[in-house]
């Protein structure tokens, strides 16, 4: 194999495989070969990487590297779509519970097509659309070399959004939905951070499995905006970080129960009020944390209310879980796309090269778009 040097890898964090890897320009030439034999020579690629940790918007960098020929075990892939989700921005600052080898690419979720496969793959094949198994593949580039388990196939008649978005936000809201509390039709579940990625995809998929909502978000100049576009997604009741503390509060429990599920994405303060609302012996399951603070439970609610503090991570339970589980999971949530009942959530598209103003314009506050790149 024609290699320039060694120094981005397809499996960042689990290592190379043998004489497998991605491999930057430095200065080598040579045409974008039609043939993926494992002896041909590397094609062309546009990558977004970063060499060392920091301010993403400083650090990651347009380079273009050399894609290796396909083996037997491995997949080519044409990246479509990939989107900018908080994780891609903590790994990129160093600050995430995995990280890549450096340097790296950018980017943990993605989606996009089989263009060639090794004589040894069985579960894919040329066209079928295909996202990551696990975090830390690299999705930011235009074209990849993986190996057959490192991906999963998704079906190519829901949109194009939908698929990009669907291994992290989705997969995350459904397990917290279904594995803390044995939920029933008619219960209730509060969350705060409701118009994040998770959040959007709690609404929709609580709605689809009969349960109701109460969802936090901080004020904003167009809060009346964003509470009706969270209604439109199912979501039952809209109140501010500041509403959620007002003794007006106990007055939407005269018409729903208090919520046996809580999910924190936020902690701090909005964390502490999450537990105030939660029934006797209910859950609060943590997530993220945005707010940068600690989660305060006050030692009565956990005394006298019995509530019980959990954390929740999807790498983890991929860990926990065979591929298989992990596929049928992304199963489940394609039927409620097809079904109309889980859409994307809100996205812009933008182009690779204009990486550095998305890269901004995901950490700016109150954000409730999600900055997708088109590959």
């Amino acid at each position: 194999m024609w290699v320039c040097g060694a120094l981005f890898r397809a499996r960042p964090l689990a290592g190379p495989r043998q004489g497998q890897g991605l491999y930057p320009a430095s200065g080598c030439r040579g045409p974008a070969t039609s043939s993926y034999s494992a002896s041909a020579e590397p094609s062309w690629v546009r990558a977004l990487v970063y060499g060392h940790h920091g301010d993403p918007a400083k650090v990651v960098e347009l380079k273009n590297l050399e894609l290796p020929a396909v083996g037997g075990s491995d997949v080519r892939v044409k990246m479509l779509a990939a989107p900018i989700n908080p994780s891609d921005i903590n790994m990129i600052q160093g600050n995430y519970g995995l990280l890549p080898k450096l340097p790296a690419v950018g980017g943990n979720e993605g989606v996009g097509q089989v263009v060639a496969v090794g004589s040894n793959v069985t579960r894919v094949k040329p066209g079928d659309w295909v996202i990551p198994a696990n975090p830390g593949l690299g999705t930011w580039r235009t074209e990849a070399v993986f190996s057959e388990e490192e991906l999963i196939g998704v079906p190519s008649d829901i949109p194009l959004q939908c698929a990009a978005t669907l291994g992290v936000n989705p997969c995350t809201a459904y397990r917290m939905l279904m594995d803390f509390e044995q939920l029933q039709p008619g219960d209730c579940v509060i969350q705060n951070a409701s118009n994040s990625g998770v959040g959007q995809a709690v609404i929709q998929i609580a709605t689809a499995l009969g349960l109701r909502t109460i969802n936090v978000v901080r004020d904003r100049p167009d809060i009346q905006k964003l509470t009706d576009r969270l209604k439109n997604l199912g979501a039952e009741h809209v109140i501010t970080e500041e509403g959620l503390r007002k003794p007006e509060m106990k007055n939407i429990f005269k018409a729903i129960p208090q919520p046996r599920l809580a999910l924190n994405c936020v902690g701090g303060k909005s964390s502490t009020e999450l537990l105030r609302q939660l029934a006797p012996g209910g859950t609060m399951v943590t997530y993220g944390g945005m707010a940068k603070q600690p989660v305060i439970a006050p030692v009565s609610l956990l005394i006298f209310k019995d509530l019980k503090l959990r954390g929740f991570w999807l790498s983890q339970w991929k860990k926990d879980h065979s591929p298989d589980q992990f596929r049928e999971l992304i199963l489940i949530l394609c039927n409620f796309i097809r079904q109309g009942q889980l859409t994307a959530p809100a996205c812009s598209e933008v182009p690779l090269q204009d990486y550095q103003h998305v890269l901004e314009a995901s950490m700016k506050p109150f954000v409730s778009s999600k900055q997708i790149l088109t590959l």
